[in-house]
């Protein structure tokens, strides 16, 4: 069972995964959504949380889930609303994709 330092550690290295992906320095807002099961967290760049200037939001920045018994990431769509995916996944319900799930000691993703 993993603590909130330990989730939050994870959660920041998934940014800097995604941040290598592109140019864009990305920040997590600063307090999850706690479940039992993990904590749910929202970012966007840096740069619009610090000044709240619309130019520097991002689209498509889905929030992500760090799951406290394992440690994998667990990345939700914006295709529906974020209630949906939060509920799919408590349901088993959530459909992964290829890269839906993140194994940070492995620095994979994978589609279970």
């Amino acid at each position: 069972m993993l603590t909130e330092q330990e989730m939050l550690e994870i959660a920041e290295k998934f940014l800097k995964k995604l941040e290598s992906q592109g140019s864009v320095e990305l920040m997590l807002y600063e307090e999850p959504i706690k479940k039992t099961y993990g904590n749910i967290y929202h970012f966007n760049s840096k740069k619009f949380i610090l000044t709240q200037e619309m130019d520097h939001a991002l689209g498509g920045n889905a929030p992500f889930l760090v799951e406290k018994e394992s440690g994998r990431v667990v990345g939700f769509g914006t295709a529906v609303k974020f209630e949906d995916y939060v509920n799919a996944y408590e349901n088993s319900t959530l459909v992964p994709t290829l890269h839906t799930y993140w194994y940070p000691d492995e620095d994979r993703f994978s589609h279970k």
